[in-house]
């Protein structure tokens, strides 16, 4: 099996894994604003417990979004550099996908084989997937595709007599938490969920050289609008 290394950095939670079929190590925190602090030790917590070197993996895989504008582009940028100096291809996996997976094949007493992620995107609207988890060994089936939405629209665009739990920060919002009494709020994304799902997208040959692939903002005029002011704010440049 493939050796890769993934990272999660989309959400208030940072988090890394490694995985190479047999064993399976990772590292999770949540770790609002300290992303940049904690994501470098604890990957390399992570090799060292495996016993093993960057150049020796086969892949990196990372949650490409959508999340956090800023935690998406810290990690963006760790797994370019990591990918670049070790010369190894990337495998992106949705976010929402992710905590689709996780919360499906996690240990609970409400079992579900169908998911709506949601995360509070702000601005009164949530990033948001449907997903469809058949087996742990098989990657979801997409049901309704990765979108930012206002909830009362997500609560408009389900498919009637649709069957789902809900997970995520996008279920404080009135519209959505009347869709189901079956919705958890407090979940995050993990690296040991993308990880998995890398694993499948690799065997598919489905990793990418590092240059093909960027995060998933989903909202890119808004992203756009925030590094513009970023650039209008900074310091003039003496010539």
């Amino acid at each position: 099996m493939a050796k890769i290394l993934a990272l999660d950095t989309s959400s208030d939670a940072c988090s890394v894994a490694y995985s190479d079929g047999d064993l399976l190590i990772d590292r999770f925190e949540v770790a609002a604003k300290s992303h940049t602090q904690r994501l470098l030790p604890m990957l390399d917590e992570v090799l060292a417990e495996a016993g093993i070197s960057l150049k020796q993996l086969d892949a990196i895989a990372f949650a490409a979004g959508p999340g956090s504008f800023t935690g998406l582009r810290i990690g963006m940028g760790m797994v370019q550099g990591l990918a670049f100096g070790a010369d190894l291809p990337v495998i992106p996996i949705s976010t929402l996908m992710a905590m689709a997976y996780g919360r499906a094949f996690a240990a609970t007493d409400q079992p579900a084989s169908r998911i709506l992620c949601a995360l509070d995107a702000r601005m009164a609207e949530v990033y948001w997937g449907l997903y469809e988890c058949a087996t742990p060994n098989s990657l979801p089936v997409v049901i309704c595709p990765d979108s930012v939405s206002a909830p009362e629209t997500v609560a408009a665009l389900i498919p009637e007599a649709t069957e789902f739990v809900g997970v995520g920060s996008g279920w404080c919002y009135e519209a959505l938490s009347g869709l189901t009494e079956q919705f958890q709020i407090e979940v995050y994304p993990s690296a040991r969920d993308v990880v998995a799902l890398a694993a499948m997208e690799y065997q598919a040959g489905k990793a990418q050289a590092v240059e093909q692939v960027q995060p998933v903002y989903l909202r890119n005029e808004v992203s756009w609008k925030k590094r513009q002011r970023i650039r209008t704010t900074a310091p003039f440049e003496h010539r």
